[in-house]
């Protein structure tokens, strides 16, 4: 009752055509096409000229894109899908390729100006396509885990703790030798740096070899070595080597608070997908992506956990920016410094919130007298009247600049020494007897009501709406449906290049299965009319949901 099935035979065979077809709205054959369409000039840009003959850069970078289609990111696994996925046979023609060619390949600086390319081919094929609207840019920001271990941490602060000890040591030692008589070249100091204990090193080499050898039964030439001796070692064995692992720690850092040993360039940050759900932190990156109809036209990644930092630098870093007249974001990224740049040097208009605009906009707010803002303003002699009647006078200006150089300009009300009334001469004073005081920002409330009306606008807040179903859509499929959590490279430079190509990969996934529907559409509607029936919206939207159920685990983030 069973067909034949026989592993004892002397010779085992298998037959396999040759010929093989890929249909054309596979998406193989579409990113080959893709990558076909790019400038032969900019692939063959760093072709070697001494050596053994490279790869193609088309061939590679047609298999890592497939490859990272189908989920799979191992340097190691993408070689044995080589071997036994006809569709990756078909790509690079039947050949043989070794895991550390696509290692080098993705890690390569020449790689970096190839995706750079790739991105502007990609997005002149969506206007040509009509995929794409010039209405509105949507930017947000994610953290991905560096391959880097999690207690690997140098933190900044007890760096400049322990070299702060380190450099105490250092002057106290140098004050002793001093006392003793040691001859030395340098000048005394708060800490001494690596050079001058280096120097310290060679003088009390110098010293020592200068001695006299010691007499048998002890002499005061021998306790003076041993003391010239033991300030030696300290220094060599102990003081210059935390010196100079400060001195790296110090240029790792970069105005950063934390870094990986494994990674130097990876920070600690705050992951929202930790299990234990106890904000412990981990190395990471700060992936920043701009989209259009779910489509990643730009992309960056900052070492920085801040995403307000990062959207300036980003903004400006886009190509594309100008054919876009809106710029969406949450309110993370909501600064008066942002709102500055993008109004005045970028000339763009802002749809972010800053971050206090929904509870401003709520009755507790509202309604609380202790807030400066629903204080009483008298326009023509410039003062205000708190809830409990005592007046706050203009008394001057005030610059102030954030720890990152930005200029704030304040006007400083404070509260007049003579009120009406001995009790208000009283409230007036702050609990150390000081007069009390608040602070105007009058750039950032005007960039404040800017953003009110902007947002309150039905059609821009109809735009503002779409943020969350274009671009935090994008987030989702990368880390559910890909699980793409962790990249598999270190170094900034090779990470930008991995997840420049897995944005890729989704940007071509979603064409794929956008053809694939039109396809299945129109081959329904043939069906329909060689049956003589009607091809009515109720089978076009049972050909949609059977189609994405099959190419897409979910469908909300593949369309």
């Amino acid at each position: 009752m069973y067909k034949n099935y026989n592993m004892n035979q002397e010779s085992l065979e298998v037959q396999i055509p040759y010929t093989y077809t890929i249909r054309p709205d596979h998406i193989v054959r579409i990113i080959s096409n893709f990558i076909d369409s790019l400038p032969s000039d900019m692939l063959l840009k760093n072709t070697p000229q001494t050596g053994r003959k490279a790869f193609h850069p088309a061939m590679l970078l047609k298999m890592t894109l497939f490859a990272y289609s189908q989920g799979q990111t191992s340097g190691r696994k993408i070689p044995q899908i080589n071997e036994e996925n006809l569709p990756m046979k078909w790509l690079t023609q039947d050949t043989s390729i070794s895991y550390r060619t696509i290692n080098r390949f993705r890690v390569a600086s020449s790689t970096q100006d190839l995706i750079k390319q790739m991105y502007l081919s990609f997005y002149a094929q969506l206007k040509e396509q009509d995929l794409v609207s010039d209405e509105a840019i949507f930017v947000d920001g994610t953290k991905i885990n560096a391959d880097a271990n999690k207690y690997s941490f140098v933190w900044r602060k007890a760096t400049e703790k322990n070299e702060a000890k380190l450099d105490q040591k250092t002057s106290d030692l140098y004050d002793e030798m001093i006392q003793a008589g040691v001859d030395t070249s340098i000048k005394a100091e708060e800490g001494l740096s690596t050079q001058q204990l280096q120097q310290l090193a060679a003088d009390l080499d110098e010293e020592v070899a200068q001695e006299k050898t010691p007499q048998p039964g002890g002499s005061l030439s021998k306790r003076r070595r041993r003391k010239l001796k033991k300030y030696r070692h300290k220094i060599t064995t102990d003081f210059l080597p935390r010196k100079q692992k400060y001195t790296i720690y110090d240029a790792t850092f970069q105005g950063r608070n934390s870094f990986s040993k494994t990674d130097p360039d990876a920070t600690f940050m705050r992951m929202k997908e930790d299990p234990m759900m106890n904000g412990q932190l981990k190395p990471g990156y700060n992936l920043q992506i701009a989209t259009n109809n779910q489509y990643v036209l730009n992309y960056q990644v900052f070492p920085n956990p801040t995403d307000t930092r990062t959207l300036i630098p980003f903004l400006k870093a886009t190509a594309v920016l100008n054919d876009f007249l809106y710029v969406v974001a949450d309110a993370g990224y909501g600064s008066e410094s942002n709102y500055s740049t993008i109004i005045d040097d970028l000339e763009k208009t802002p749809l972010i919130p800053y971050g206090m605009m929904l509870k401003e906009q709520k009755r507790k707010f509202k309604n609380d007298p202790t807030k400066s803002a629903n204080w009483a303003y008298n326009a023509t002699d410039d003062f205000y009247v708190d809830h409990q009647g005592v007046s706050f006078s203009f008394k001057n200006y005030s610059i102030r600049h954030d720890k990152y150089g930005f200029e704030r300009k304040f006007k400083i009300y404070e509260a007049d020494k003579n009120q009406p009334t001995a009790e208000l001469d009283q409230l007036a004073k702050t609990p150390t007897r000081r007069q009390r005081k608040i602070y105007y920002n009058p750039t950032w409330e005007y960039f404040k009501n800017y953003t009110k009306e902007k947002l309150s606008d039905p059609e821009l807040k109809d735009i503002y709406g779409q943020r969350k179903i274009d671009v935090e859509s994008v987030f989702g499929n990368l880390k559910d449906n890909f699980a793409f959590h962790r990249v598999h490279v270190r170094g900034q430079a090779a990470v930008s290049n991995e997840l420049g190509l897995m944005l890729m990969a989704l940007n071509l996934t979603k064409m794929a299965k956008f053809k694939q529907l039109n396809y299945f559409f129109k081959t329904e509607k043939k069906s329909a009319q060689r049956n003589n029936t009607k091809f009515s919206k109720i089978r076009k939207f049972r050909v949609i949901f059977i189609k994405l159920e099959t190419f897409c685990p979910s469908p909300v983030f593949c369309i």
